[in-house]
């Protein structure tokens, strides 16, 4: 976390040295000394964040630096601020120079007088350097003298000493386990059991690994936990031990003085004539799978290995090397998480009723991992079962946060060390997640751009922010740290989340740091310095008399107030994200902050941006999705920075969705840095200069027009072709009737992987077949006379096919061997179709197949039974007798066609969404369409055409 900070101030002083700012000289020595000093530091920082935790001195000398960068780094930026006005922007005329200078005289004073003043703390930090290092060094040579807390170390080999009796949703996974490691292969193969912190997968494998017949099945068995020695030695010596003590052998002389390639070489030489089982439990870091690996041979015996993980890029690596696969640990089920809670609060009785609702809530909190139900329930089995003020006091406490509690100690070192694991680049990423409400549900896109706004991303060469970003966000994930709530059809992440558990560390670590202030209560005290501000609920919070001038990032959630008062001093603000606030107009105090990079006003009633918003020179993104805006000023185009432009929204109608985007500037191609922009209306008289202008872009990877007309189509194609970095494409006709002429993109950027397509064609364009990267494709109101699918059944690697009123034909056939990654498809409004054909070898891995509004179609598609791994169908608004025809028996021909697929649905459009049963419901029902289910919203079920 020190790292961070003190790497982005040192990044921002070279800036500001090589702009060559008019600094006073004295100042420029100090701020230079400074910097100096920083760099001499910052070699030191990873050992203090690996002794932070369990270091008072280290915690409060990191809490100094951290808090002295804050402060260089805002005094520079309001020395920047200063020299602006200096340098007469906005300003003519001699007088007003100098009236200027005059007016400015004091601040310049004021801040020269900070930055020495900030050089004599970085002095007195540097003298604490001196000592801890020389701490540090006395600790590595005598490791006695460390007070390091172990009590989570020394648990983990609890795990072996547990009554299985006592376990809960273990008994399953053991005995798949269990099979696996006996039935498996000659050759020598791993197994990577992954997941996060406390899901147990120690626990399982211990079980499997102490199991009879796992014993007797391997000649040699050894556990080793790699996270207990961070020296490749310590563990390969302990494996040896292990070895040579199951097969009753003496430890070869002077092993315990050898190297780890010595080692390696002798435990090859012990395993090379036996079947054995080895666990690596607990592995961090691929280095540590790369340094044992060597030592295993592949000695055809049908030897194996078991790695239990939180890295799953360490899980997929090692398994790819060995052959093998990754078991991925799953959270108790509610039954079981309620059983193994009682079992171990209650001494297997059941709850009390009077504790029930107190229990349901500590329990959900636990979200089905075992090792927090344990801790917990450790806890209240300890508390009289009639007191239940006692009780309700850790569901409070629960609430506050669990540092209190001396029996949740573990708990908390467990995640506290996946907190110490993290590359200091990652910390302030994972700490960032703090400010979102507990349960919230993160979308990961904005979730990226708020970390390149903040400044945590790093520049690497070849690579945008946001990509270094994405590459930040899937470490998180591979590390367990971050949840996945929702995947996009083609697998992306669209909505994580974080464990509460997980969330209680870092907001504790987020405000013993200074990082962020979260404001729930009105009674809620604040810093003397906030930094980042995260308001909850109420902005009540917000009317403390506390002054907001260091103040660079301000997120709300939840607010109850429609106007929003900022005229506090905010002018050093980077981010401001007030995204569902009931904000009805826009905010004038906010043009003035000039170091703007994030403003957020996504579903709020915003209607009109002032021109004024020209003066917002470092802005990064401006999301006004879901907003009331249909222009823009021109003046926007005056942010050459811009990078995300997200100005439109939607409407449902009768199931079906339309979008409104904004009116297009013509001179759009002056903001070259733009990476993404939705949507653009094009219905203009200058269209042809504007279709240029998008050739212009050359950073985009998204891209999405409206209202395009057929004459302007040839001038967008030329544009296209220019953005060889775009990944997705979305374009609309300016009326459902009007031809989109897309067939002259001769060379298409390779790159596209997602395509939505709405307006007549004339025919499908040749070049989507070239697209090897096409993963989605959509398709709209295309009217086509030729089937499409002739065209599109090569595309090698496309997932999602969506097409609405595409073919005005009467057969579509689905031929072999094409659409061979195809996982979802939806049919929906072909107003000529009568029989749909599916030939042996189609769509392989077809897995949820979607029809809907087809009136003709007189019967199920033919070779379905083909389609294997189909697991959801669904027929939306269809003919009775279509239905009805496979639904009467299930005996009947058509029924055995869909017979093994497990989910079939029909549904009726009835009142704003669907009637939807499952077909075995209607078996002996007389019409499909008087059956009543439930009723779902219509985004529920595709074409979403979002």
């Amino acid at each position: 976390m020190a790292e961070s900070a003190v790497t982005h101030l040192l990044n921002k002083l070279a800036q500001f040295f090589e702009n060559e700012v008019r600094i006073p000289t004295g100042a420029r020595e100090e701020a230079l000394s400074v910097r100096g000093e920083l760099e001499r530091i910052r070699a030191f920082l990873r050992v203090a964040d690996s002794l932070e935790e369990s270091d008072k001195e280290v915690q409060v000398w990191v809490k100094q630096l951290i808090n002295t960068a804050y402060d260089m780094e805002d005094t520079l930026d309001e020395f920047s601020l200063v020299l602006r006005h200096d340098h007469g922007v906005g300003f003519t005329g001699l007088i007003d120079r100098m009236s200027c200078c005059i007016k400015n005289l004091k601040a310049r004073y004021r801040v020269t007088s900070e930055i020495q003043r900030i050089h004599s703390r970085v002095k007195g930090i540097c003298d604490g350097h001196r000592r801890l290092r020389h701490k540090f060094r006395k600790a590595q040579q005598d490791p006695s003298s460390t007070s390091t807390d172990n009590t989570w170390m020394d648990n983990r080999g609890n795990a072996l000493l547990l009554d299985k009796t006592g376990l809960v949703g273990i008994e399953q996974p053991k005995n798949e386990l269990i099979g696996q490691l006996i039935d498996g292969a000659h050759r020598r193969e791993v197994i990577s059991v992954l997941g996060m912190g406390g899901l147990g997968k120690t626990t399982l494998v211990k079980q499997v690994f102490m199991d009879p017949s796992v014993k007797k099945h391997f000649a040699v068995c050894a556990w080793i936990t790699l996270s207990r020695s961070s020296k490749i030695e310590d563990f390969l010596q302990d494996m040896l031990d292990q070895i040579v003590r199951v097969m009753r052998k003496p430890v070869p002389p002077g092993a315990n003085a050898m190297n780890s390639d010595w080692l390696k070489m002798i435990i090859n030489d012990q395993l090379q004539r036996r079947r054995y089982l080895i666990v690596l439990d607990d592995a961090w870091h691929i280095r540590e799978w790369d340094a044992v690996k060597q030592a295993l041979p592949n000695n055809s015996h049908g030897s194996l290995v078991i790695i239990t993980t939180r890295n799953a890029d360490l899980a997929s690596t090692s398994c790819k090397e060995f052959n093998g696969l990754v078991k991925k640990m799953e959270p108790l089920n509610p039954e079981q998480s309620w059983k193994l809670f009682c079992q171990r609060t209650f001494q297997k009785n059941s709850c009390p009723s009077h504790l029930e609702e107190i229990c349901e809530y500590i329990l959900g909190k636990c979200h089905g991992l075992p090792f927090p139900i344990m801790a917990i329930s450790g806890v209240l089995g300890a508390k009289d079962k009639q007191r239940i003020d006692e009780w309700d006091a850790l569901r409070c406490s629960l609430r506050a946060g669990i540092d209190g509690n001396a029996r949740l100690k573990n708990l908390k070192t467990v995640l506290c060390l996946c907190f110490s694991d993290l590359p200091y680049y990652l910390k302030s990423c994972f700490l960032h997640l703090s400010v979102f409400p507990e349960g919230h549900l993160i979308e990961r896109r904005r979730l990226i751009r708020l970390w390149v706004a903040e400044g945590f991303v790093e520049r690497k060469e070849g690579k945008t922010l946001e990509e270094v970003a994405e590459d930040y966000f899937s470490e998180l994930l591979s590390r367990s740290l971050i949840q996945v709530a929702e995947t996009t059809t083609d697998g992306r992440v669209k909505l994580c989340r974080i464990h509460d558990f997980q969330r209680e560390i870092i907001t504790s670590k987020s405000r013993d740091q200074t990082f962020a202030t979260i404001t729930k209560e009105q009674t809620d005290m604040w810093p003397e310095k906030v930094r980042r501000l995260s308001l909850h609920n109420s902005l009540q919070a917000a009317q403390q008399n506390r002054s907001l001038s260091r103040l660079r990032t301000l997120y709300m959630f939840g607010v109850d107030r429609g106007f929003i008062d900022l005229r506090c001093d905010i002018k050093l603000l980077n981010v401001l994200d007030m995204q569902a606030t009931p904000l009805s107009r826009f905010p004038v105090q906010v043009v003035d902050c000039y170091y703007l990079r994030y403003l957020n006003f996504r579903h709020t009633e915003i209607k009109t941006i002032p021109t004024s918003i020209g003066r917002l020179q470092n802005l990064e993104t401006l999301d006004l999705k879901h907003t009331n805006v249909r222009r823009l000023p021109v003046e926007i185009l005056k942010l050459q920075k811009l990078r995300h432009l997200l100005v439109y929204r939607y409407e449902n109608i009768s199931s079906l969705y339309y979008k409104y985007g904004f009116k297009a500037l013509t001179e759009i191609g002056a903001l070259q840095s733009l990476q993404k922009l939705c949507y653009i209306e094009a219905n203009d008289e200058r269209n042809d200069i504007l279709m240029r202008e998008l050739g212009k872009l050359t950073q985009l990877s998204r891209l999405g027009i409206l209202k395009l007309r057929k004459e302007d189509g040839r001038a967008l194609c030329s544009s296209i072709e220019k953005l060889t970095n775009l990944c997705a494409l979305s374009v609309a006709s300016v009326e459902d009737d009007e031809i989109l002429d897309l067939q002259h993109l001769t060379s298409p950027p390779q790159l596209l992987q997602r395509i939505y397509l709405r307006g007549r064609l004339k025919v499908l364009p040749n070049w989507l077949a070239t697209l090897d990267s096409l993963v989605k494709l959509h398709l709209r109101w295309s009217r086509l006379k030729d089937d499409p699918l002739a065209l599109l059944q090569g595309l090698r690697n496309l997932i999602h096919l969506e097409l609405f009123q595409v073919f005005e034909g009467k057969t579509l056939c689905f031929k072999s061997k094409g659409f061979r990654k195809l996982r979802i498809l939806g049919l929906d409004k072909f107003d000529e179709l009568r029989s749909v054909e599916v030939e042996e070898g189609a769509m392989p891995c077809l897995e949820k197949l979607i029809i809907q509004r087809c009136k003709l179609l007189e019967k199920l598609p033919s070779g379905i039974e083909y389609l294997t791994k189909l697991k959801l169908l669904e027929f939306f608004d269809m003919p009775d007798q279509l239905v009805k025809k496979f639904m009467r028996h299930e005996h009947d021909e058509d029924y055995q066609k869909v017979a093994h697929i497990p989910e079939v649905y029909c549904g009726y459009w009835r009142d704003g969404g669907w009637d939807v049963q499952p077909i075995d419901r209607l078996l002996s029902v007389g019409e499909a369409s008087s059956c009543q289910g439930t009723s779902m919203s219509s985004n529920a079920f595709p074409p979403c055409w979002k």
